[in-house]
């Protein structure tokens, strides 16, 4: 099955197996998806990408997926290639293939008329890349029309999968001592899980829940919800919610954009994660979340004179002493603000905000990207911090964003947003193990990450799953 979701700019592919569902496989296109074609005999597919450019050139290509390994690559030697729009296997050997012609140039029947080839190989299986020449592509023009499969291919999906519940990014995952699970996610504020695997309850939502603050004695929690910035009558709210079945039991409407935390005692603890401009909350794109505090740490903005009125500053570290009032969260304000250091240690380098944690000393330990208009290698970061000054002990740096970030008395754990997890030493920072978060052949993209027992992480994924995680296997 191959598609795209929402505004996504890479079209995927994915391999599932017809009884389960499950998916054996996974890969990204460059281009729109437009033909797939099993091989009659090997655990290969072939899938022809392409699109009009819009003005002039019709361009693609011809991605060979081994299905046992789940890697792929591109077979056209030139790198425009050709925009295929049927593939068929003629047998073992050959394959032909339906394109579009290179261009439109003087050409009225570009669009509803294509050229068909024959490309012949002994063994596809070890086709190497960028082996299909120009010359091989050579073929009779024949109609071409383009049907709209769309409609056929979701008919296809619900018959085969009825009771299919779509799931979006998960936000935040949780573990109680008796061992359910909570979650937040896309178009869910929060949901109520079994170990066995059985949803208890959910609680619909436009739009989805973000940060969990579990009470202590586990009766609620605490959930910010998500509200995009259109929304100025009701900038950020945060709701109560019984862990009995889920139903409302308090709000806390907030005057800005805000993170929620669970702090060491278990307390809620709310932080500002936006600024204002001209009086108008802005929520931060990049924010400052820290988790075990405290106290609430915030991403504060202090003016630079001679900056226009719409930027919002330069970026500081800054604190607030805040109790709960009767159990409920308790925004800060400027007079509780206390300024510590400036975000950025290095003053010839601007960063942006990320999931971070406070240690048992006190120290803070956060992950960040540097902020410039060509990324470099390294530019992003994981360091820890003494909270006098911001003074770093260690800094680990890579290039890819940190998703999320949690720790136990010896390691901090890090997941990223091409699918791997890191494991640094609390003191030094230096790498314990490090690998990507794999299910069978597929790459799952962590984007929420919780030490819930010693030896055992609690894992989101951005296509809605919920992992339990040994360290020990």
């Amino acid at each position: 099955m191959a598609g795209t979701h929402g505004f996504s700019q890479h079209p995927t592919v994915g391999v599932y197996d017809r009884a389960t569902l499950s998916c054996r496989a996974l890969i990204r296109s460059r281009d729109v998806v437009q033909a797939l074609a099993f091989h009659p005999t090997l655990p290969l597919l072939a899938v022809g990408t392409g699109s009009y450019d819009g003005g002039y050139f019709f361009s693609g290509d011809l991605l060979l997926l081994n299905l046992e390994t789940g890697t792929s690559l591109s077979a056209f030697e030139h790198g425009a290639g050709r925009q295929v729009l049927e593939l068929e296997w003629l047998d073992e050997q050959r394959l032909r293939l339906l394109m579009a012609p290179p261009d439109d140039w003087q050409d009225k029947e570009a669009h509803t008329q294509g050229h068909t080839a024959v490309v012949i190989r002994p063994d596809w299986a070890s086709v190497p890349p960028r082996s299909i020449t120009s010359y091989e592509l050579i073929g009779p023009r024949i109609p071409a029309p383009r049907p709209d499969g769309r409609a056929a291919a979701y008919q296809l999906v619900s018959e085969l999968g009825p009771d299919w519940d779509p799931r979006l990014t998960v936000q935040a995952v949780e573990e109680l001592s008796d061992g359910r699970l909570l979650a937040t996610l896309g178009g869910v504020q929060l949901e109520c899980w079994l170990p066995s695997g059985t949803r208890l309850w959910a609680v619909p939502d436009e739009e989805g829940g973000r940060e969990i603050a579990v009470a202590r004695d586990e009766n609620s929690a605490w959930v910010s919800l998500v509200r995009p910035e259109r929304h100025h009558r009701h900038t950020q709210s945060v709701v109560r919610l019984s862990l009995a079945d889920g139903a409302e039991a308090d709000q806390a409407a907030q005057s800005g954009y805000v993170s929620l935390s669970s702090a060491a005692d278990g307390d809620p603890l709310l932080a500002p994660s936006g600024y204002r401009v001209r009086g108008v909350p802005v929520a931060h794109r990049h924010p400052f979340r820290i988790r075990h505090a405290s106290r609430a740490w915030i991403l504060s903005y202090v003016k630079k004179e001679g900056t226009r009125r719409s930027h919002p500053g330069i970026p500081w570290v800054a604190t607030a002493e805040l109790k709960p009032r009767r159990g409920r969260p308790a925004e800060p304000t400027k007079a509780d603000t206390l300024h510590l250091f400036p975000y950025s240690w290095l003053p010839d380098e601007e960063h942006t905000g990320g999931p971070g944690v406070e240690t048992a000393d006190g120290s803070l330990i956060h992950a960040g990207t540097v902020f410039r208009q060509n990324p470099q290698p390294g530019d992003s970061f994981v360091v820890r911090r003494e909270a006098s000054d911001g003074t770093p002990r260690w800094v680990f740096r890579t290039d890819c964003s940190a998703t999320a970030l949690d720790t136990d008395a010896t390691t901090a754990f890090i997941s990223y947003d091409d699918g791997e997890i890191v494991a640094l030493n609390l003191d030094d920072g230096t790498v314990l193990w490090r690998r990507h978060l794999t299910l069978g052949n597929v790459t799952a993209i962590p984007t929420a990450l919780t030490v819930s027992q010693p030896g055992r992480l609690l894992v989101g994924t951005r296509d809605g799953r919920i992992l339990l995680c040994s360290l020990t296997t």
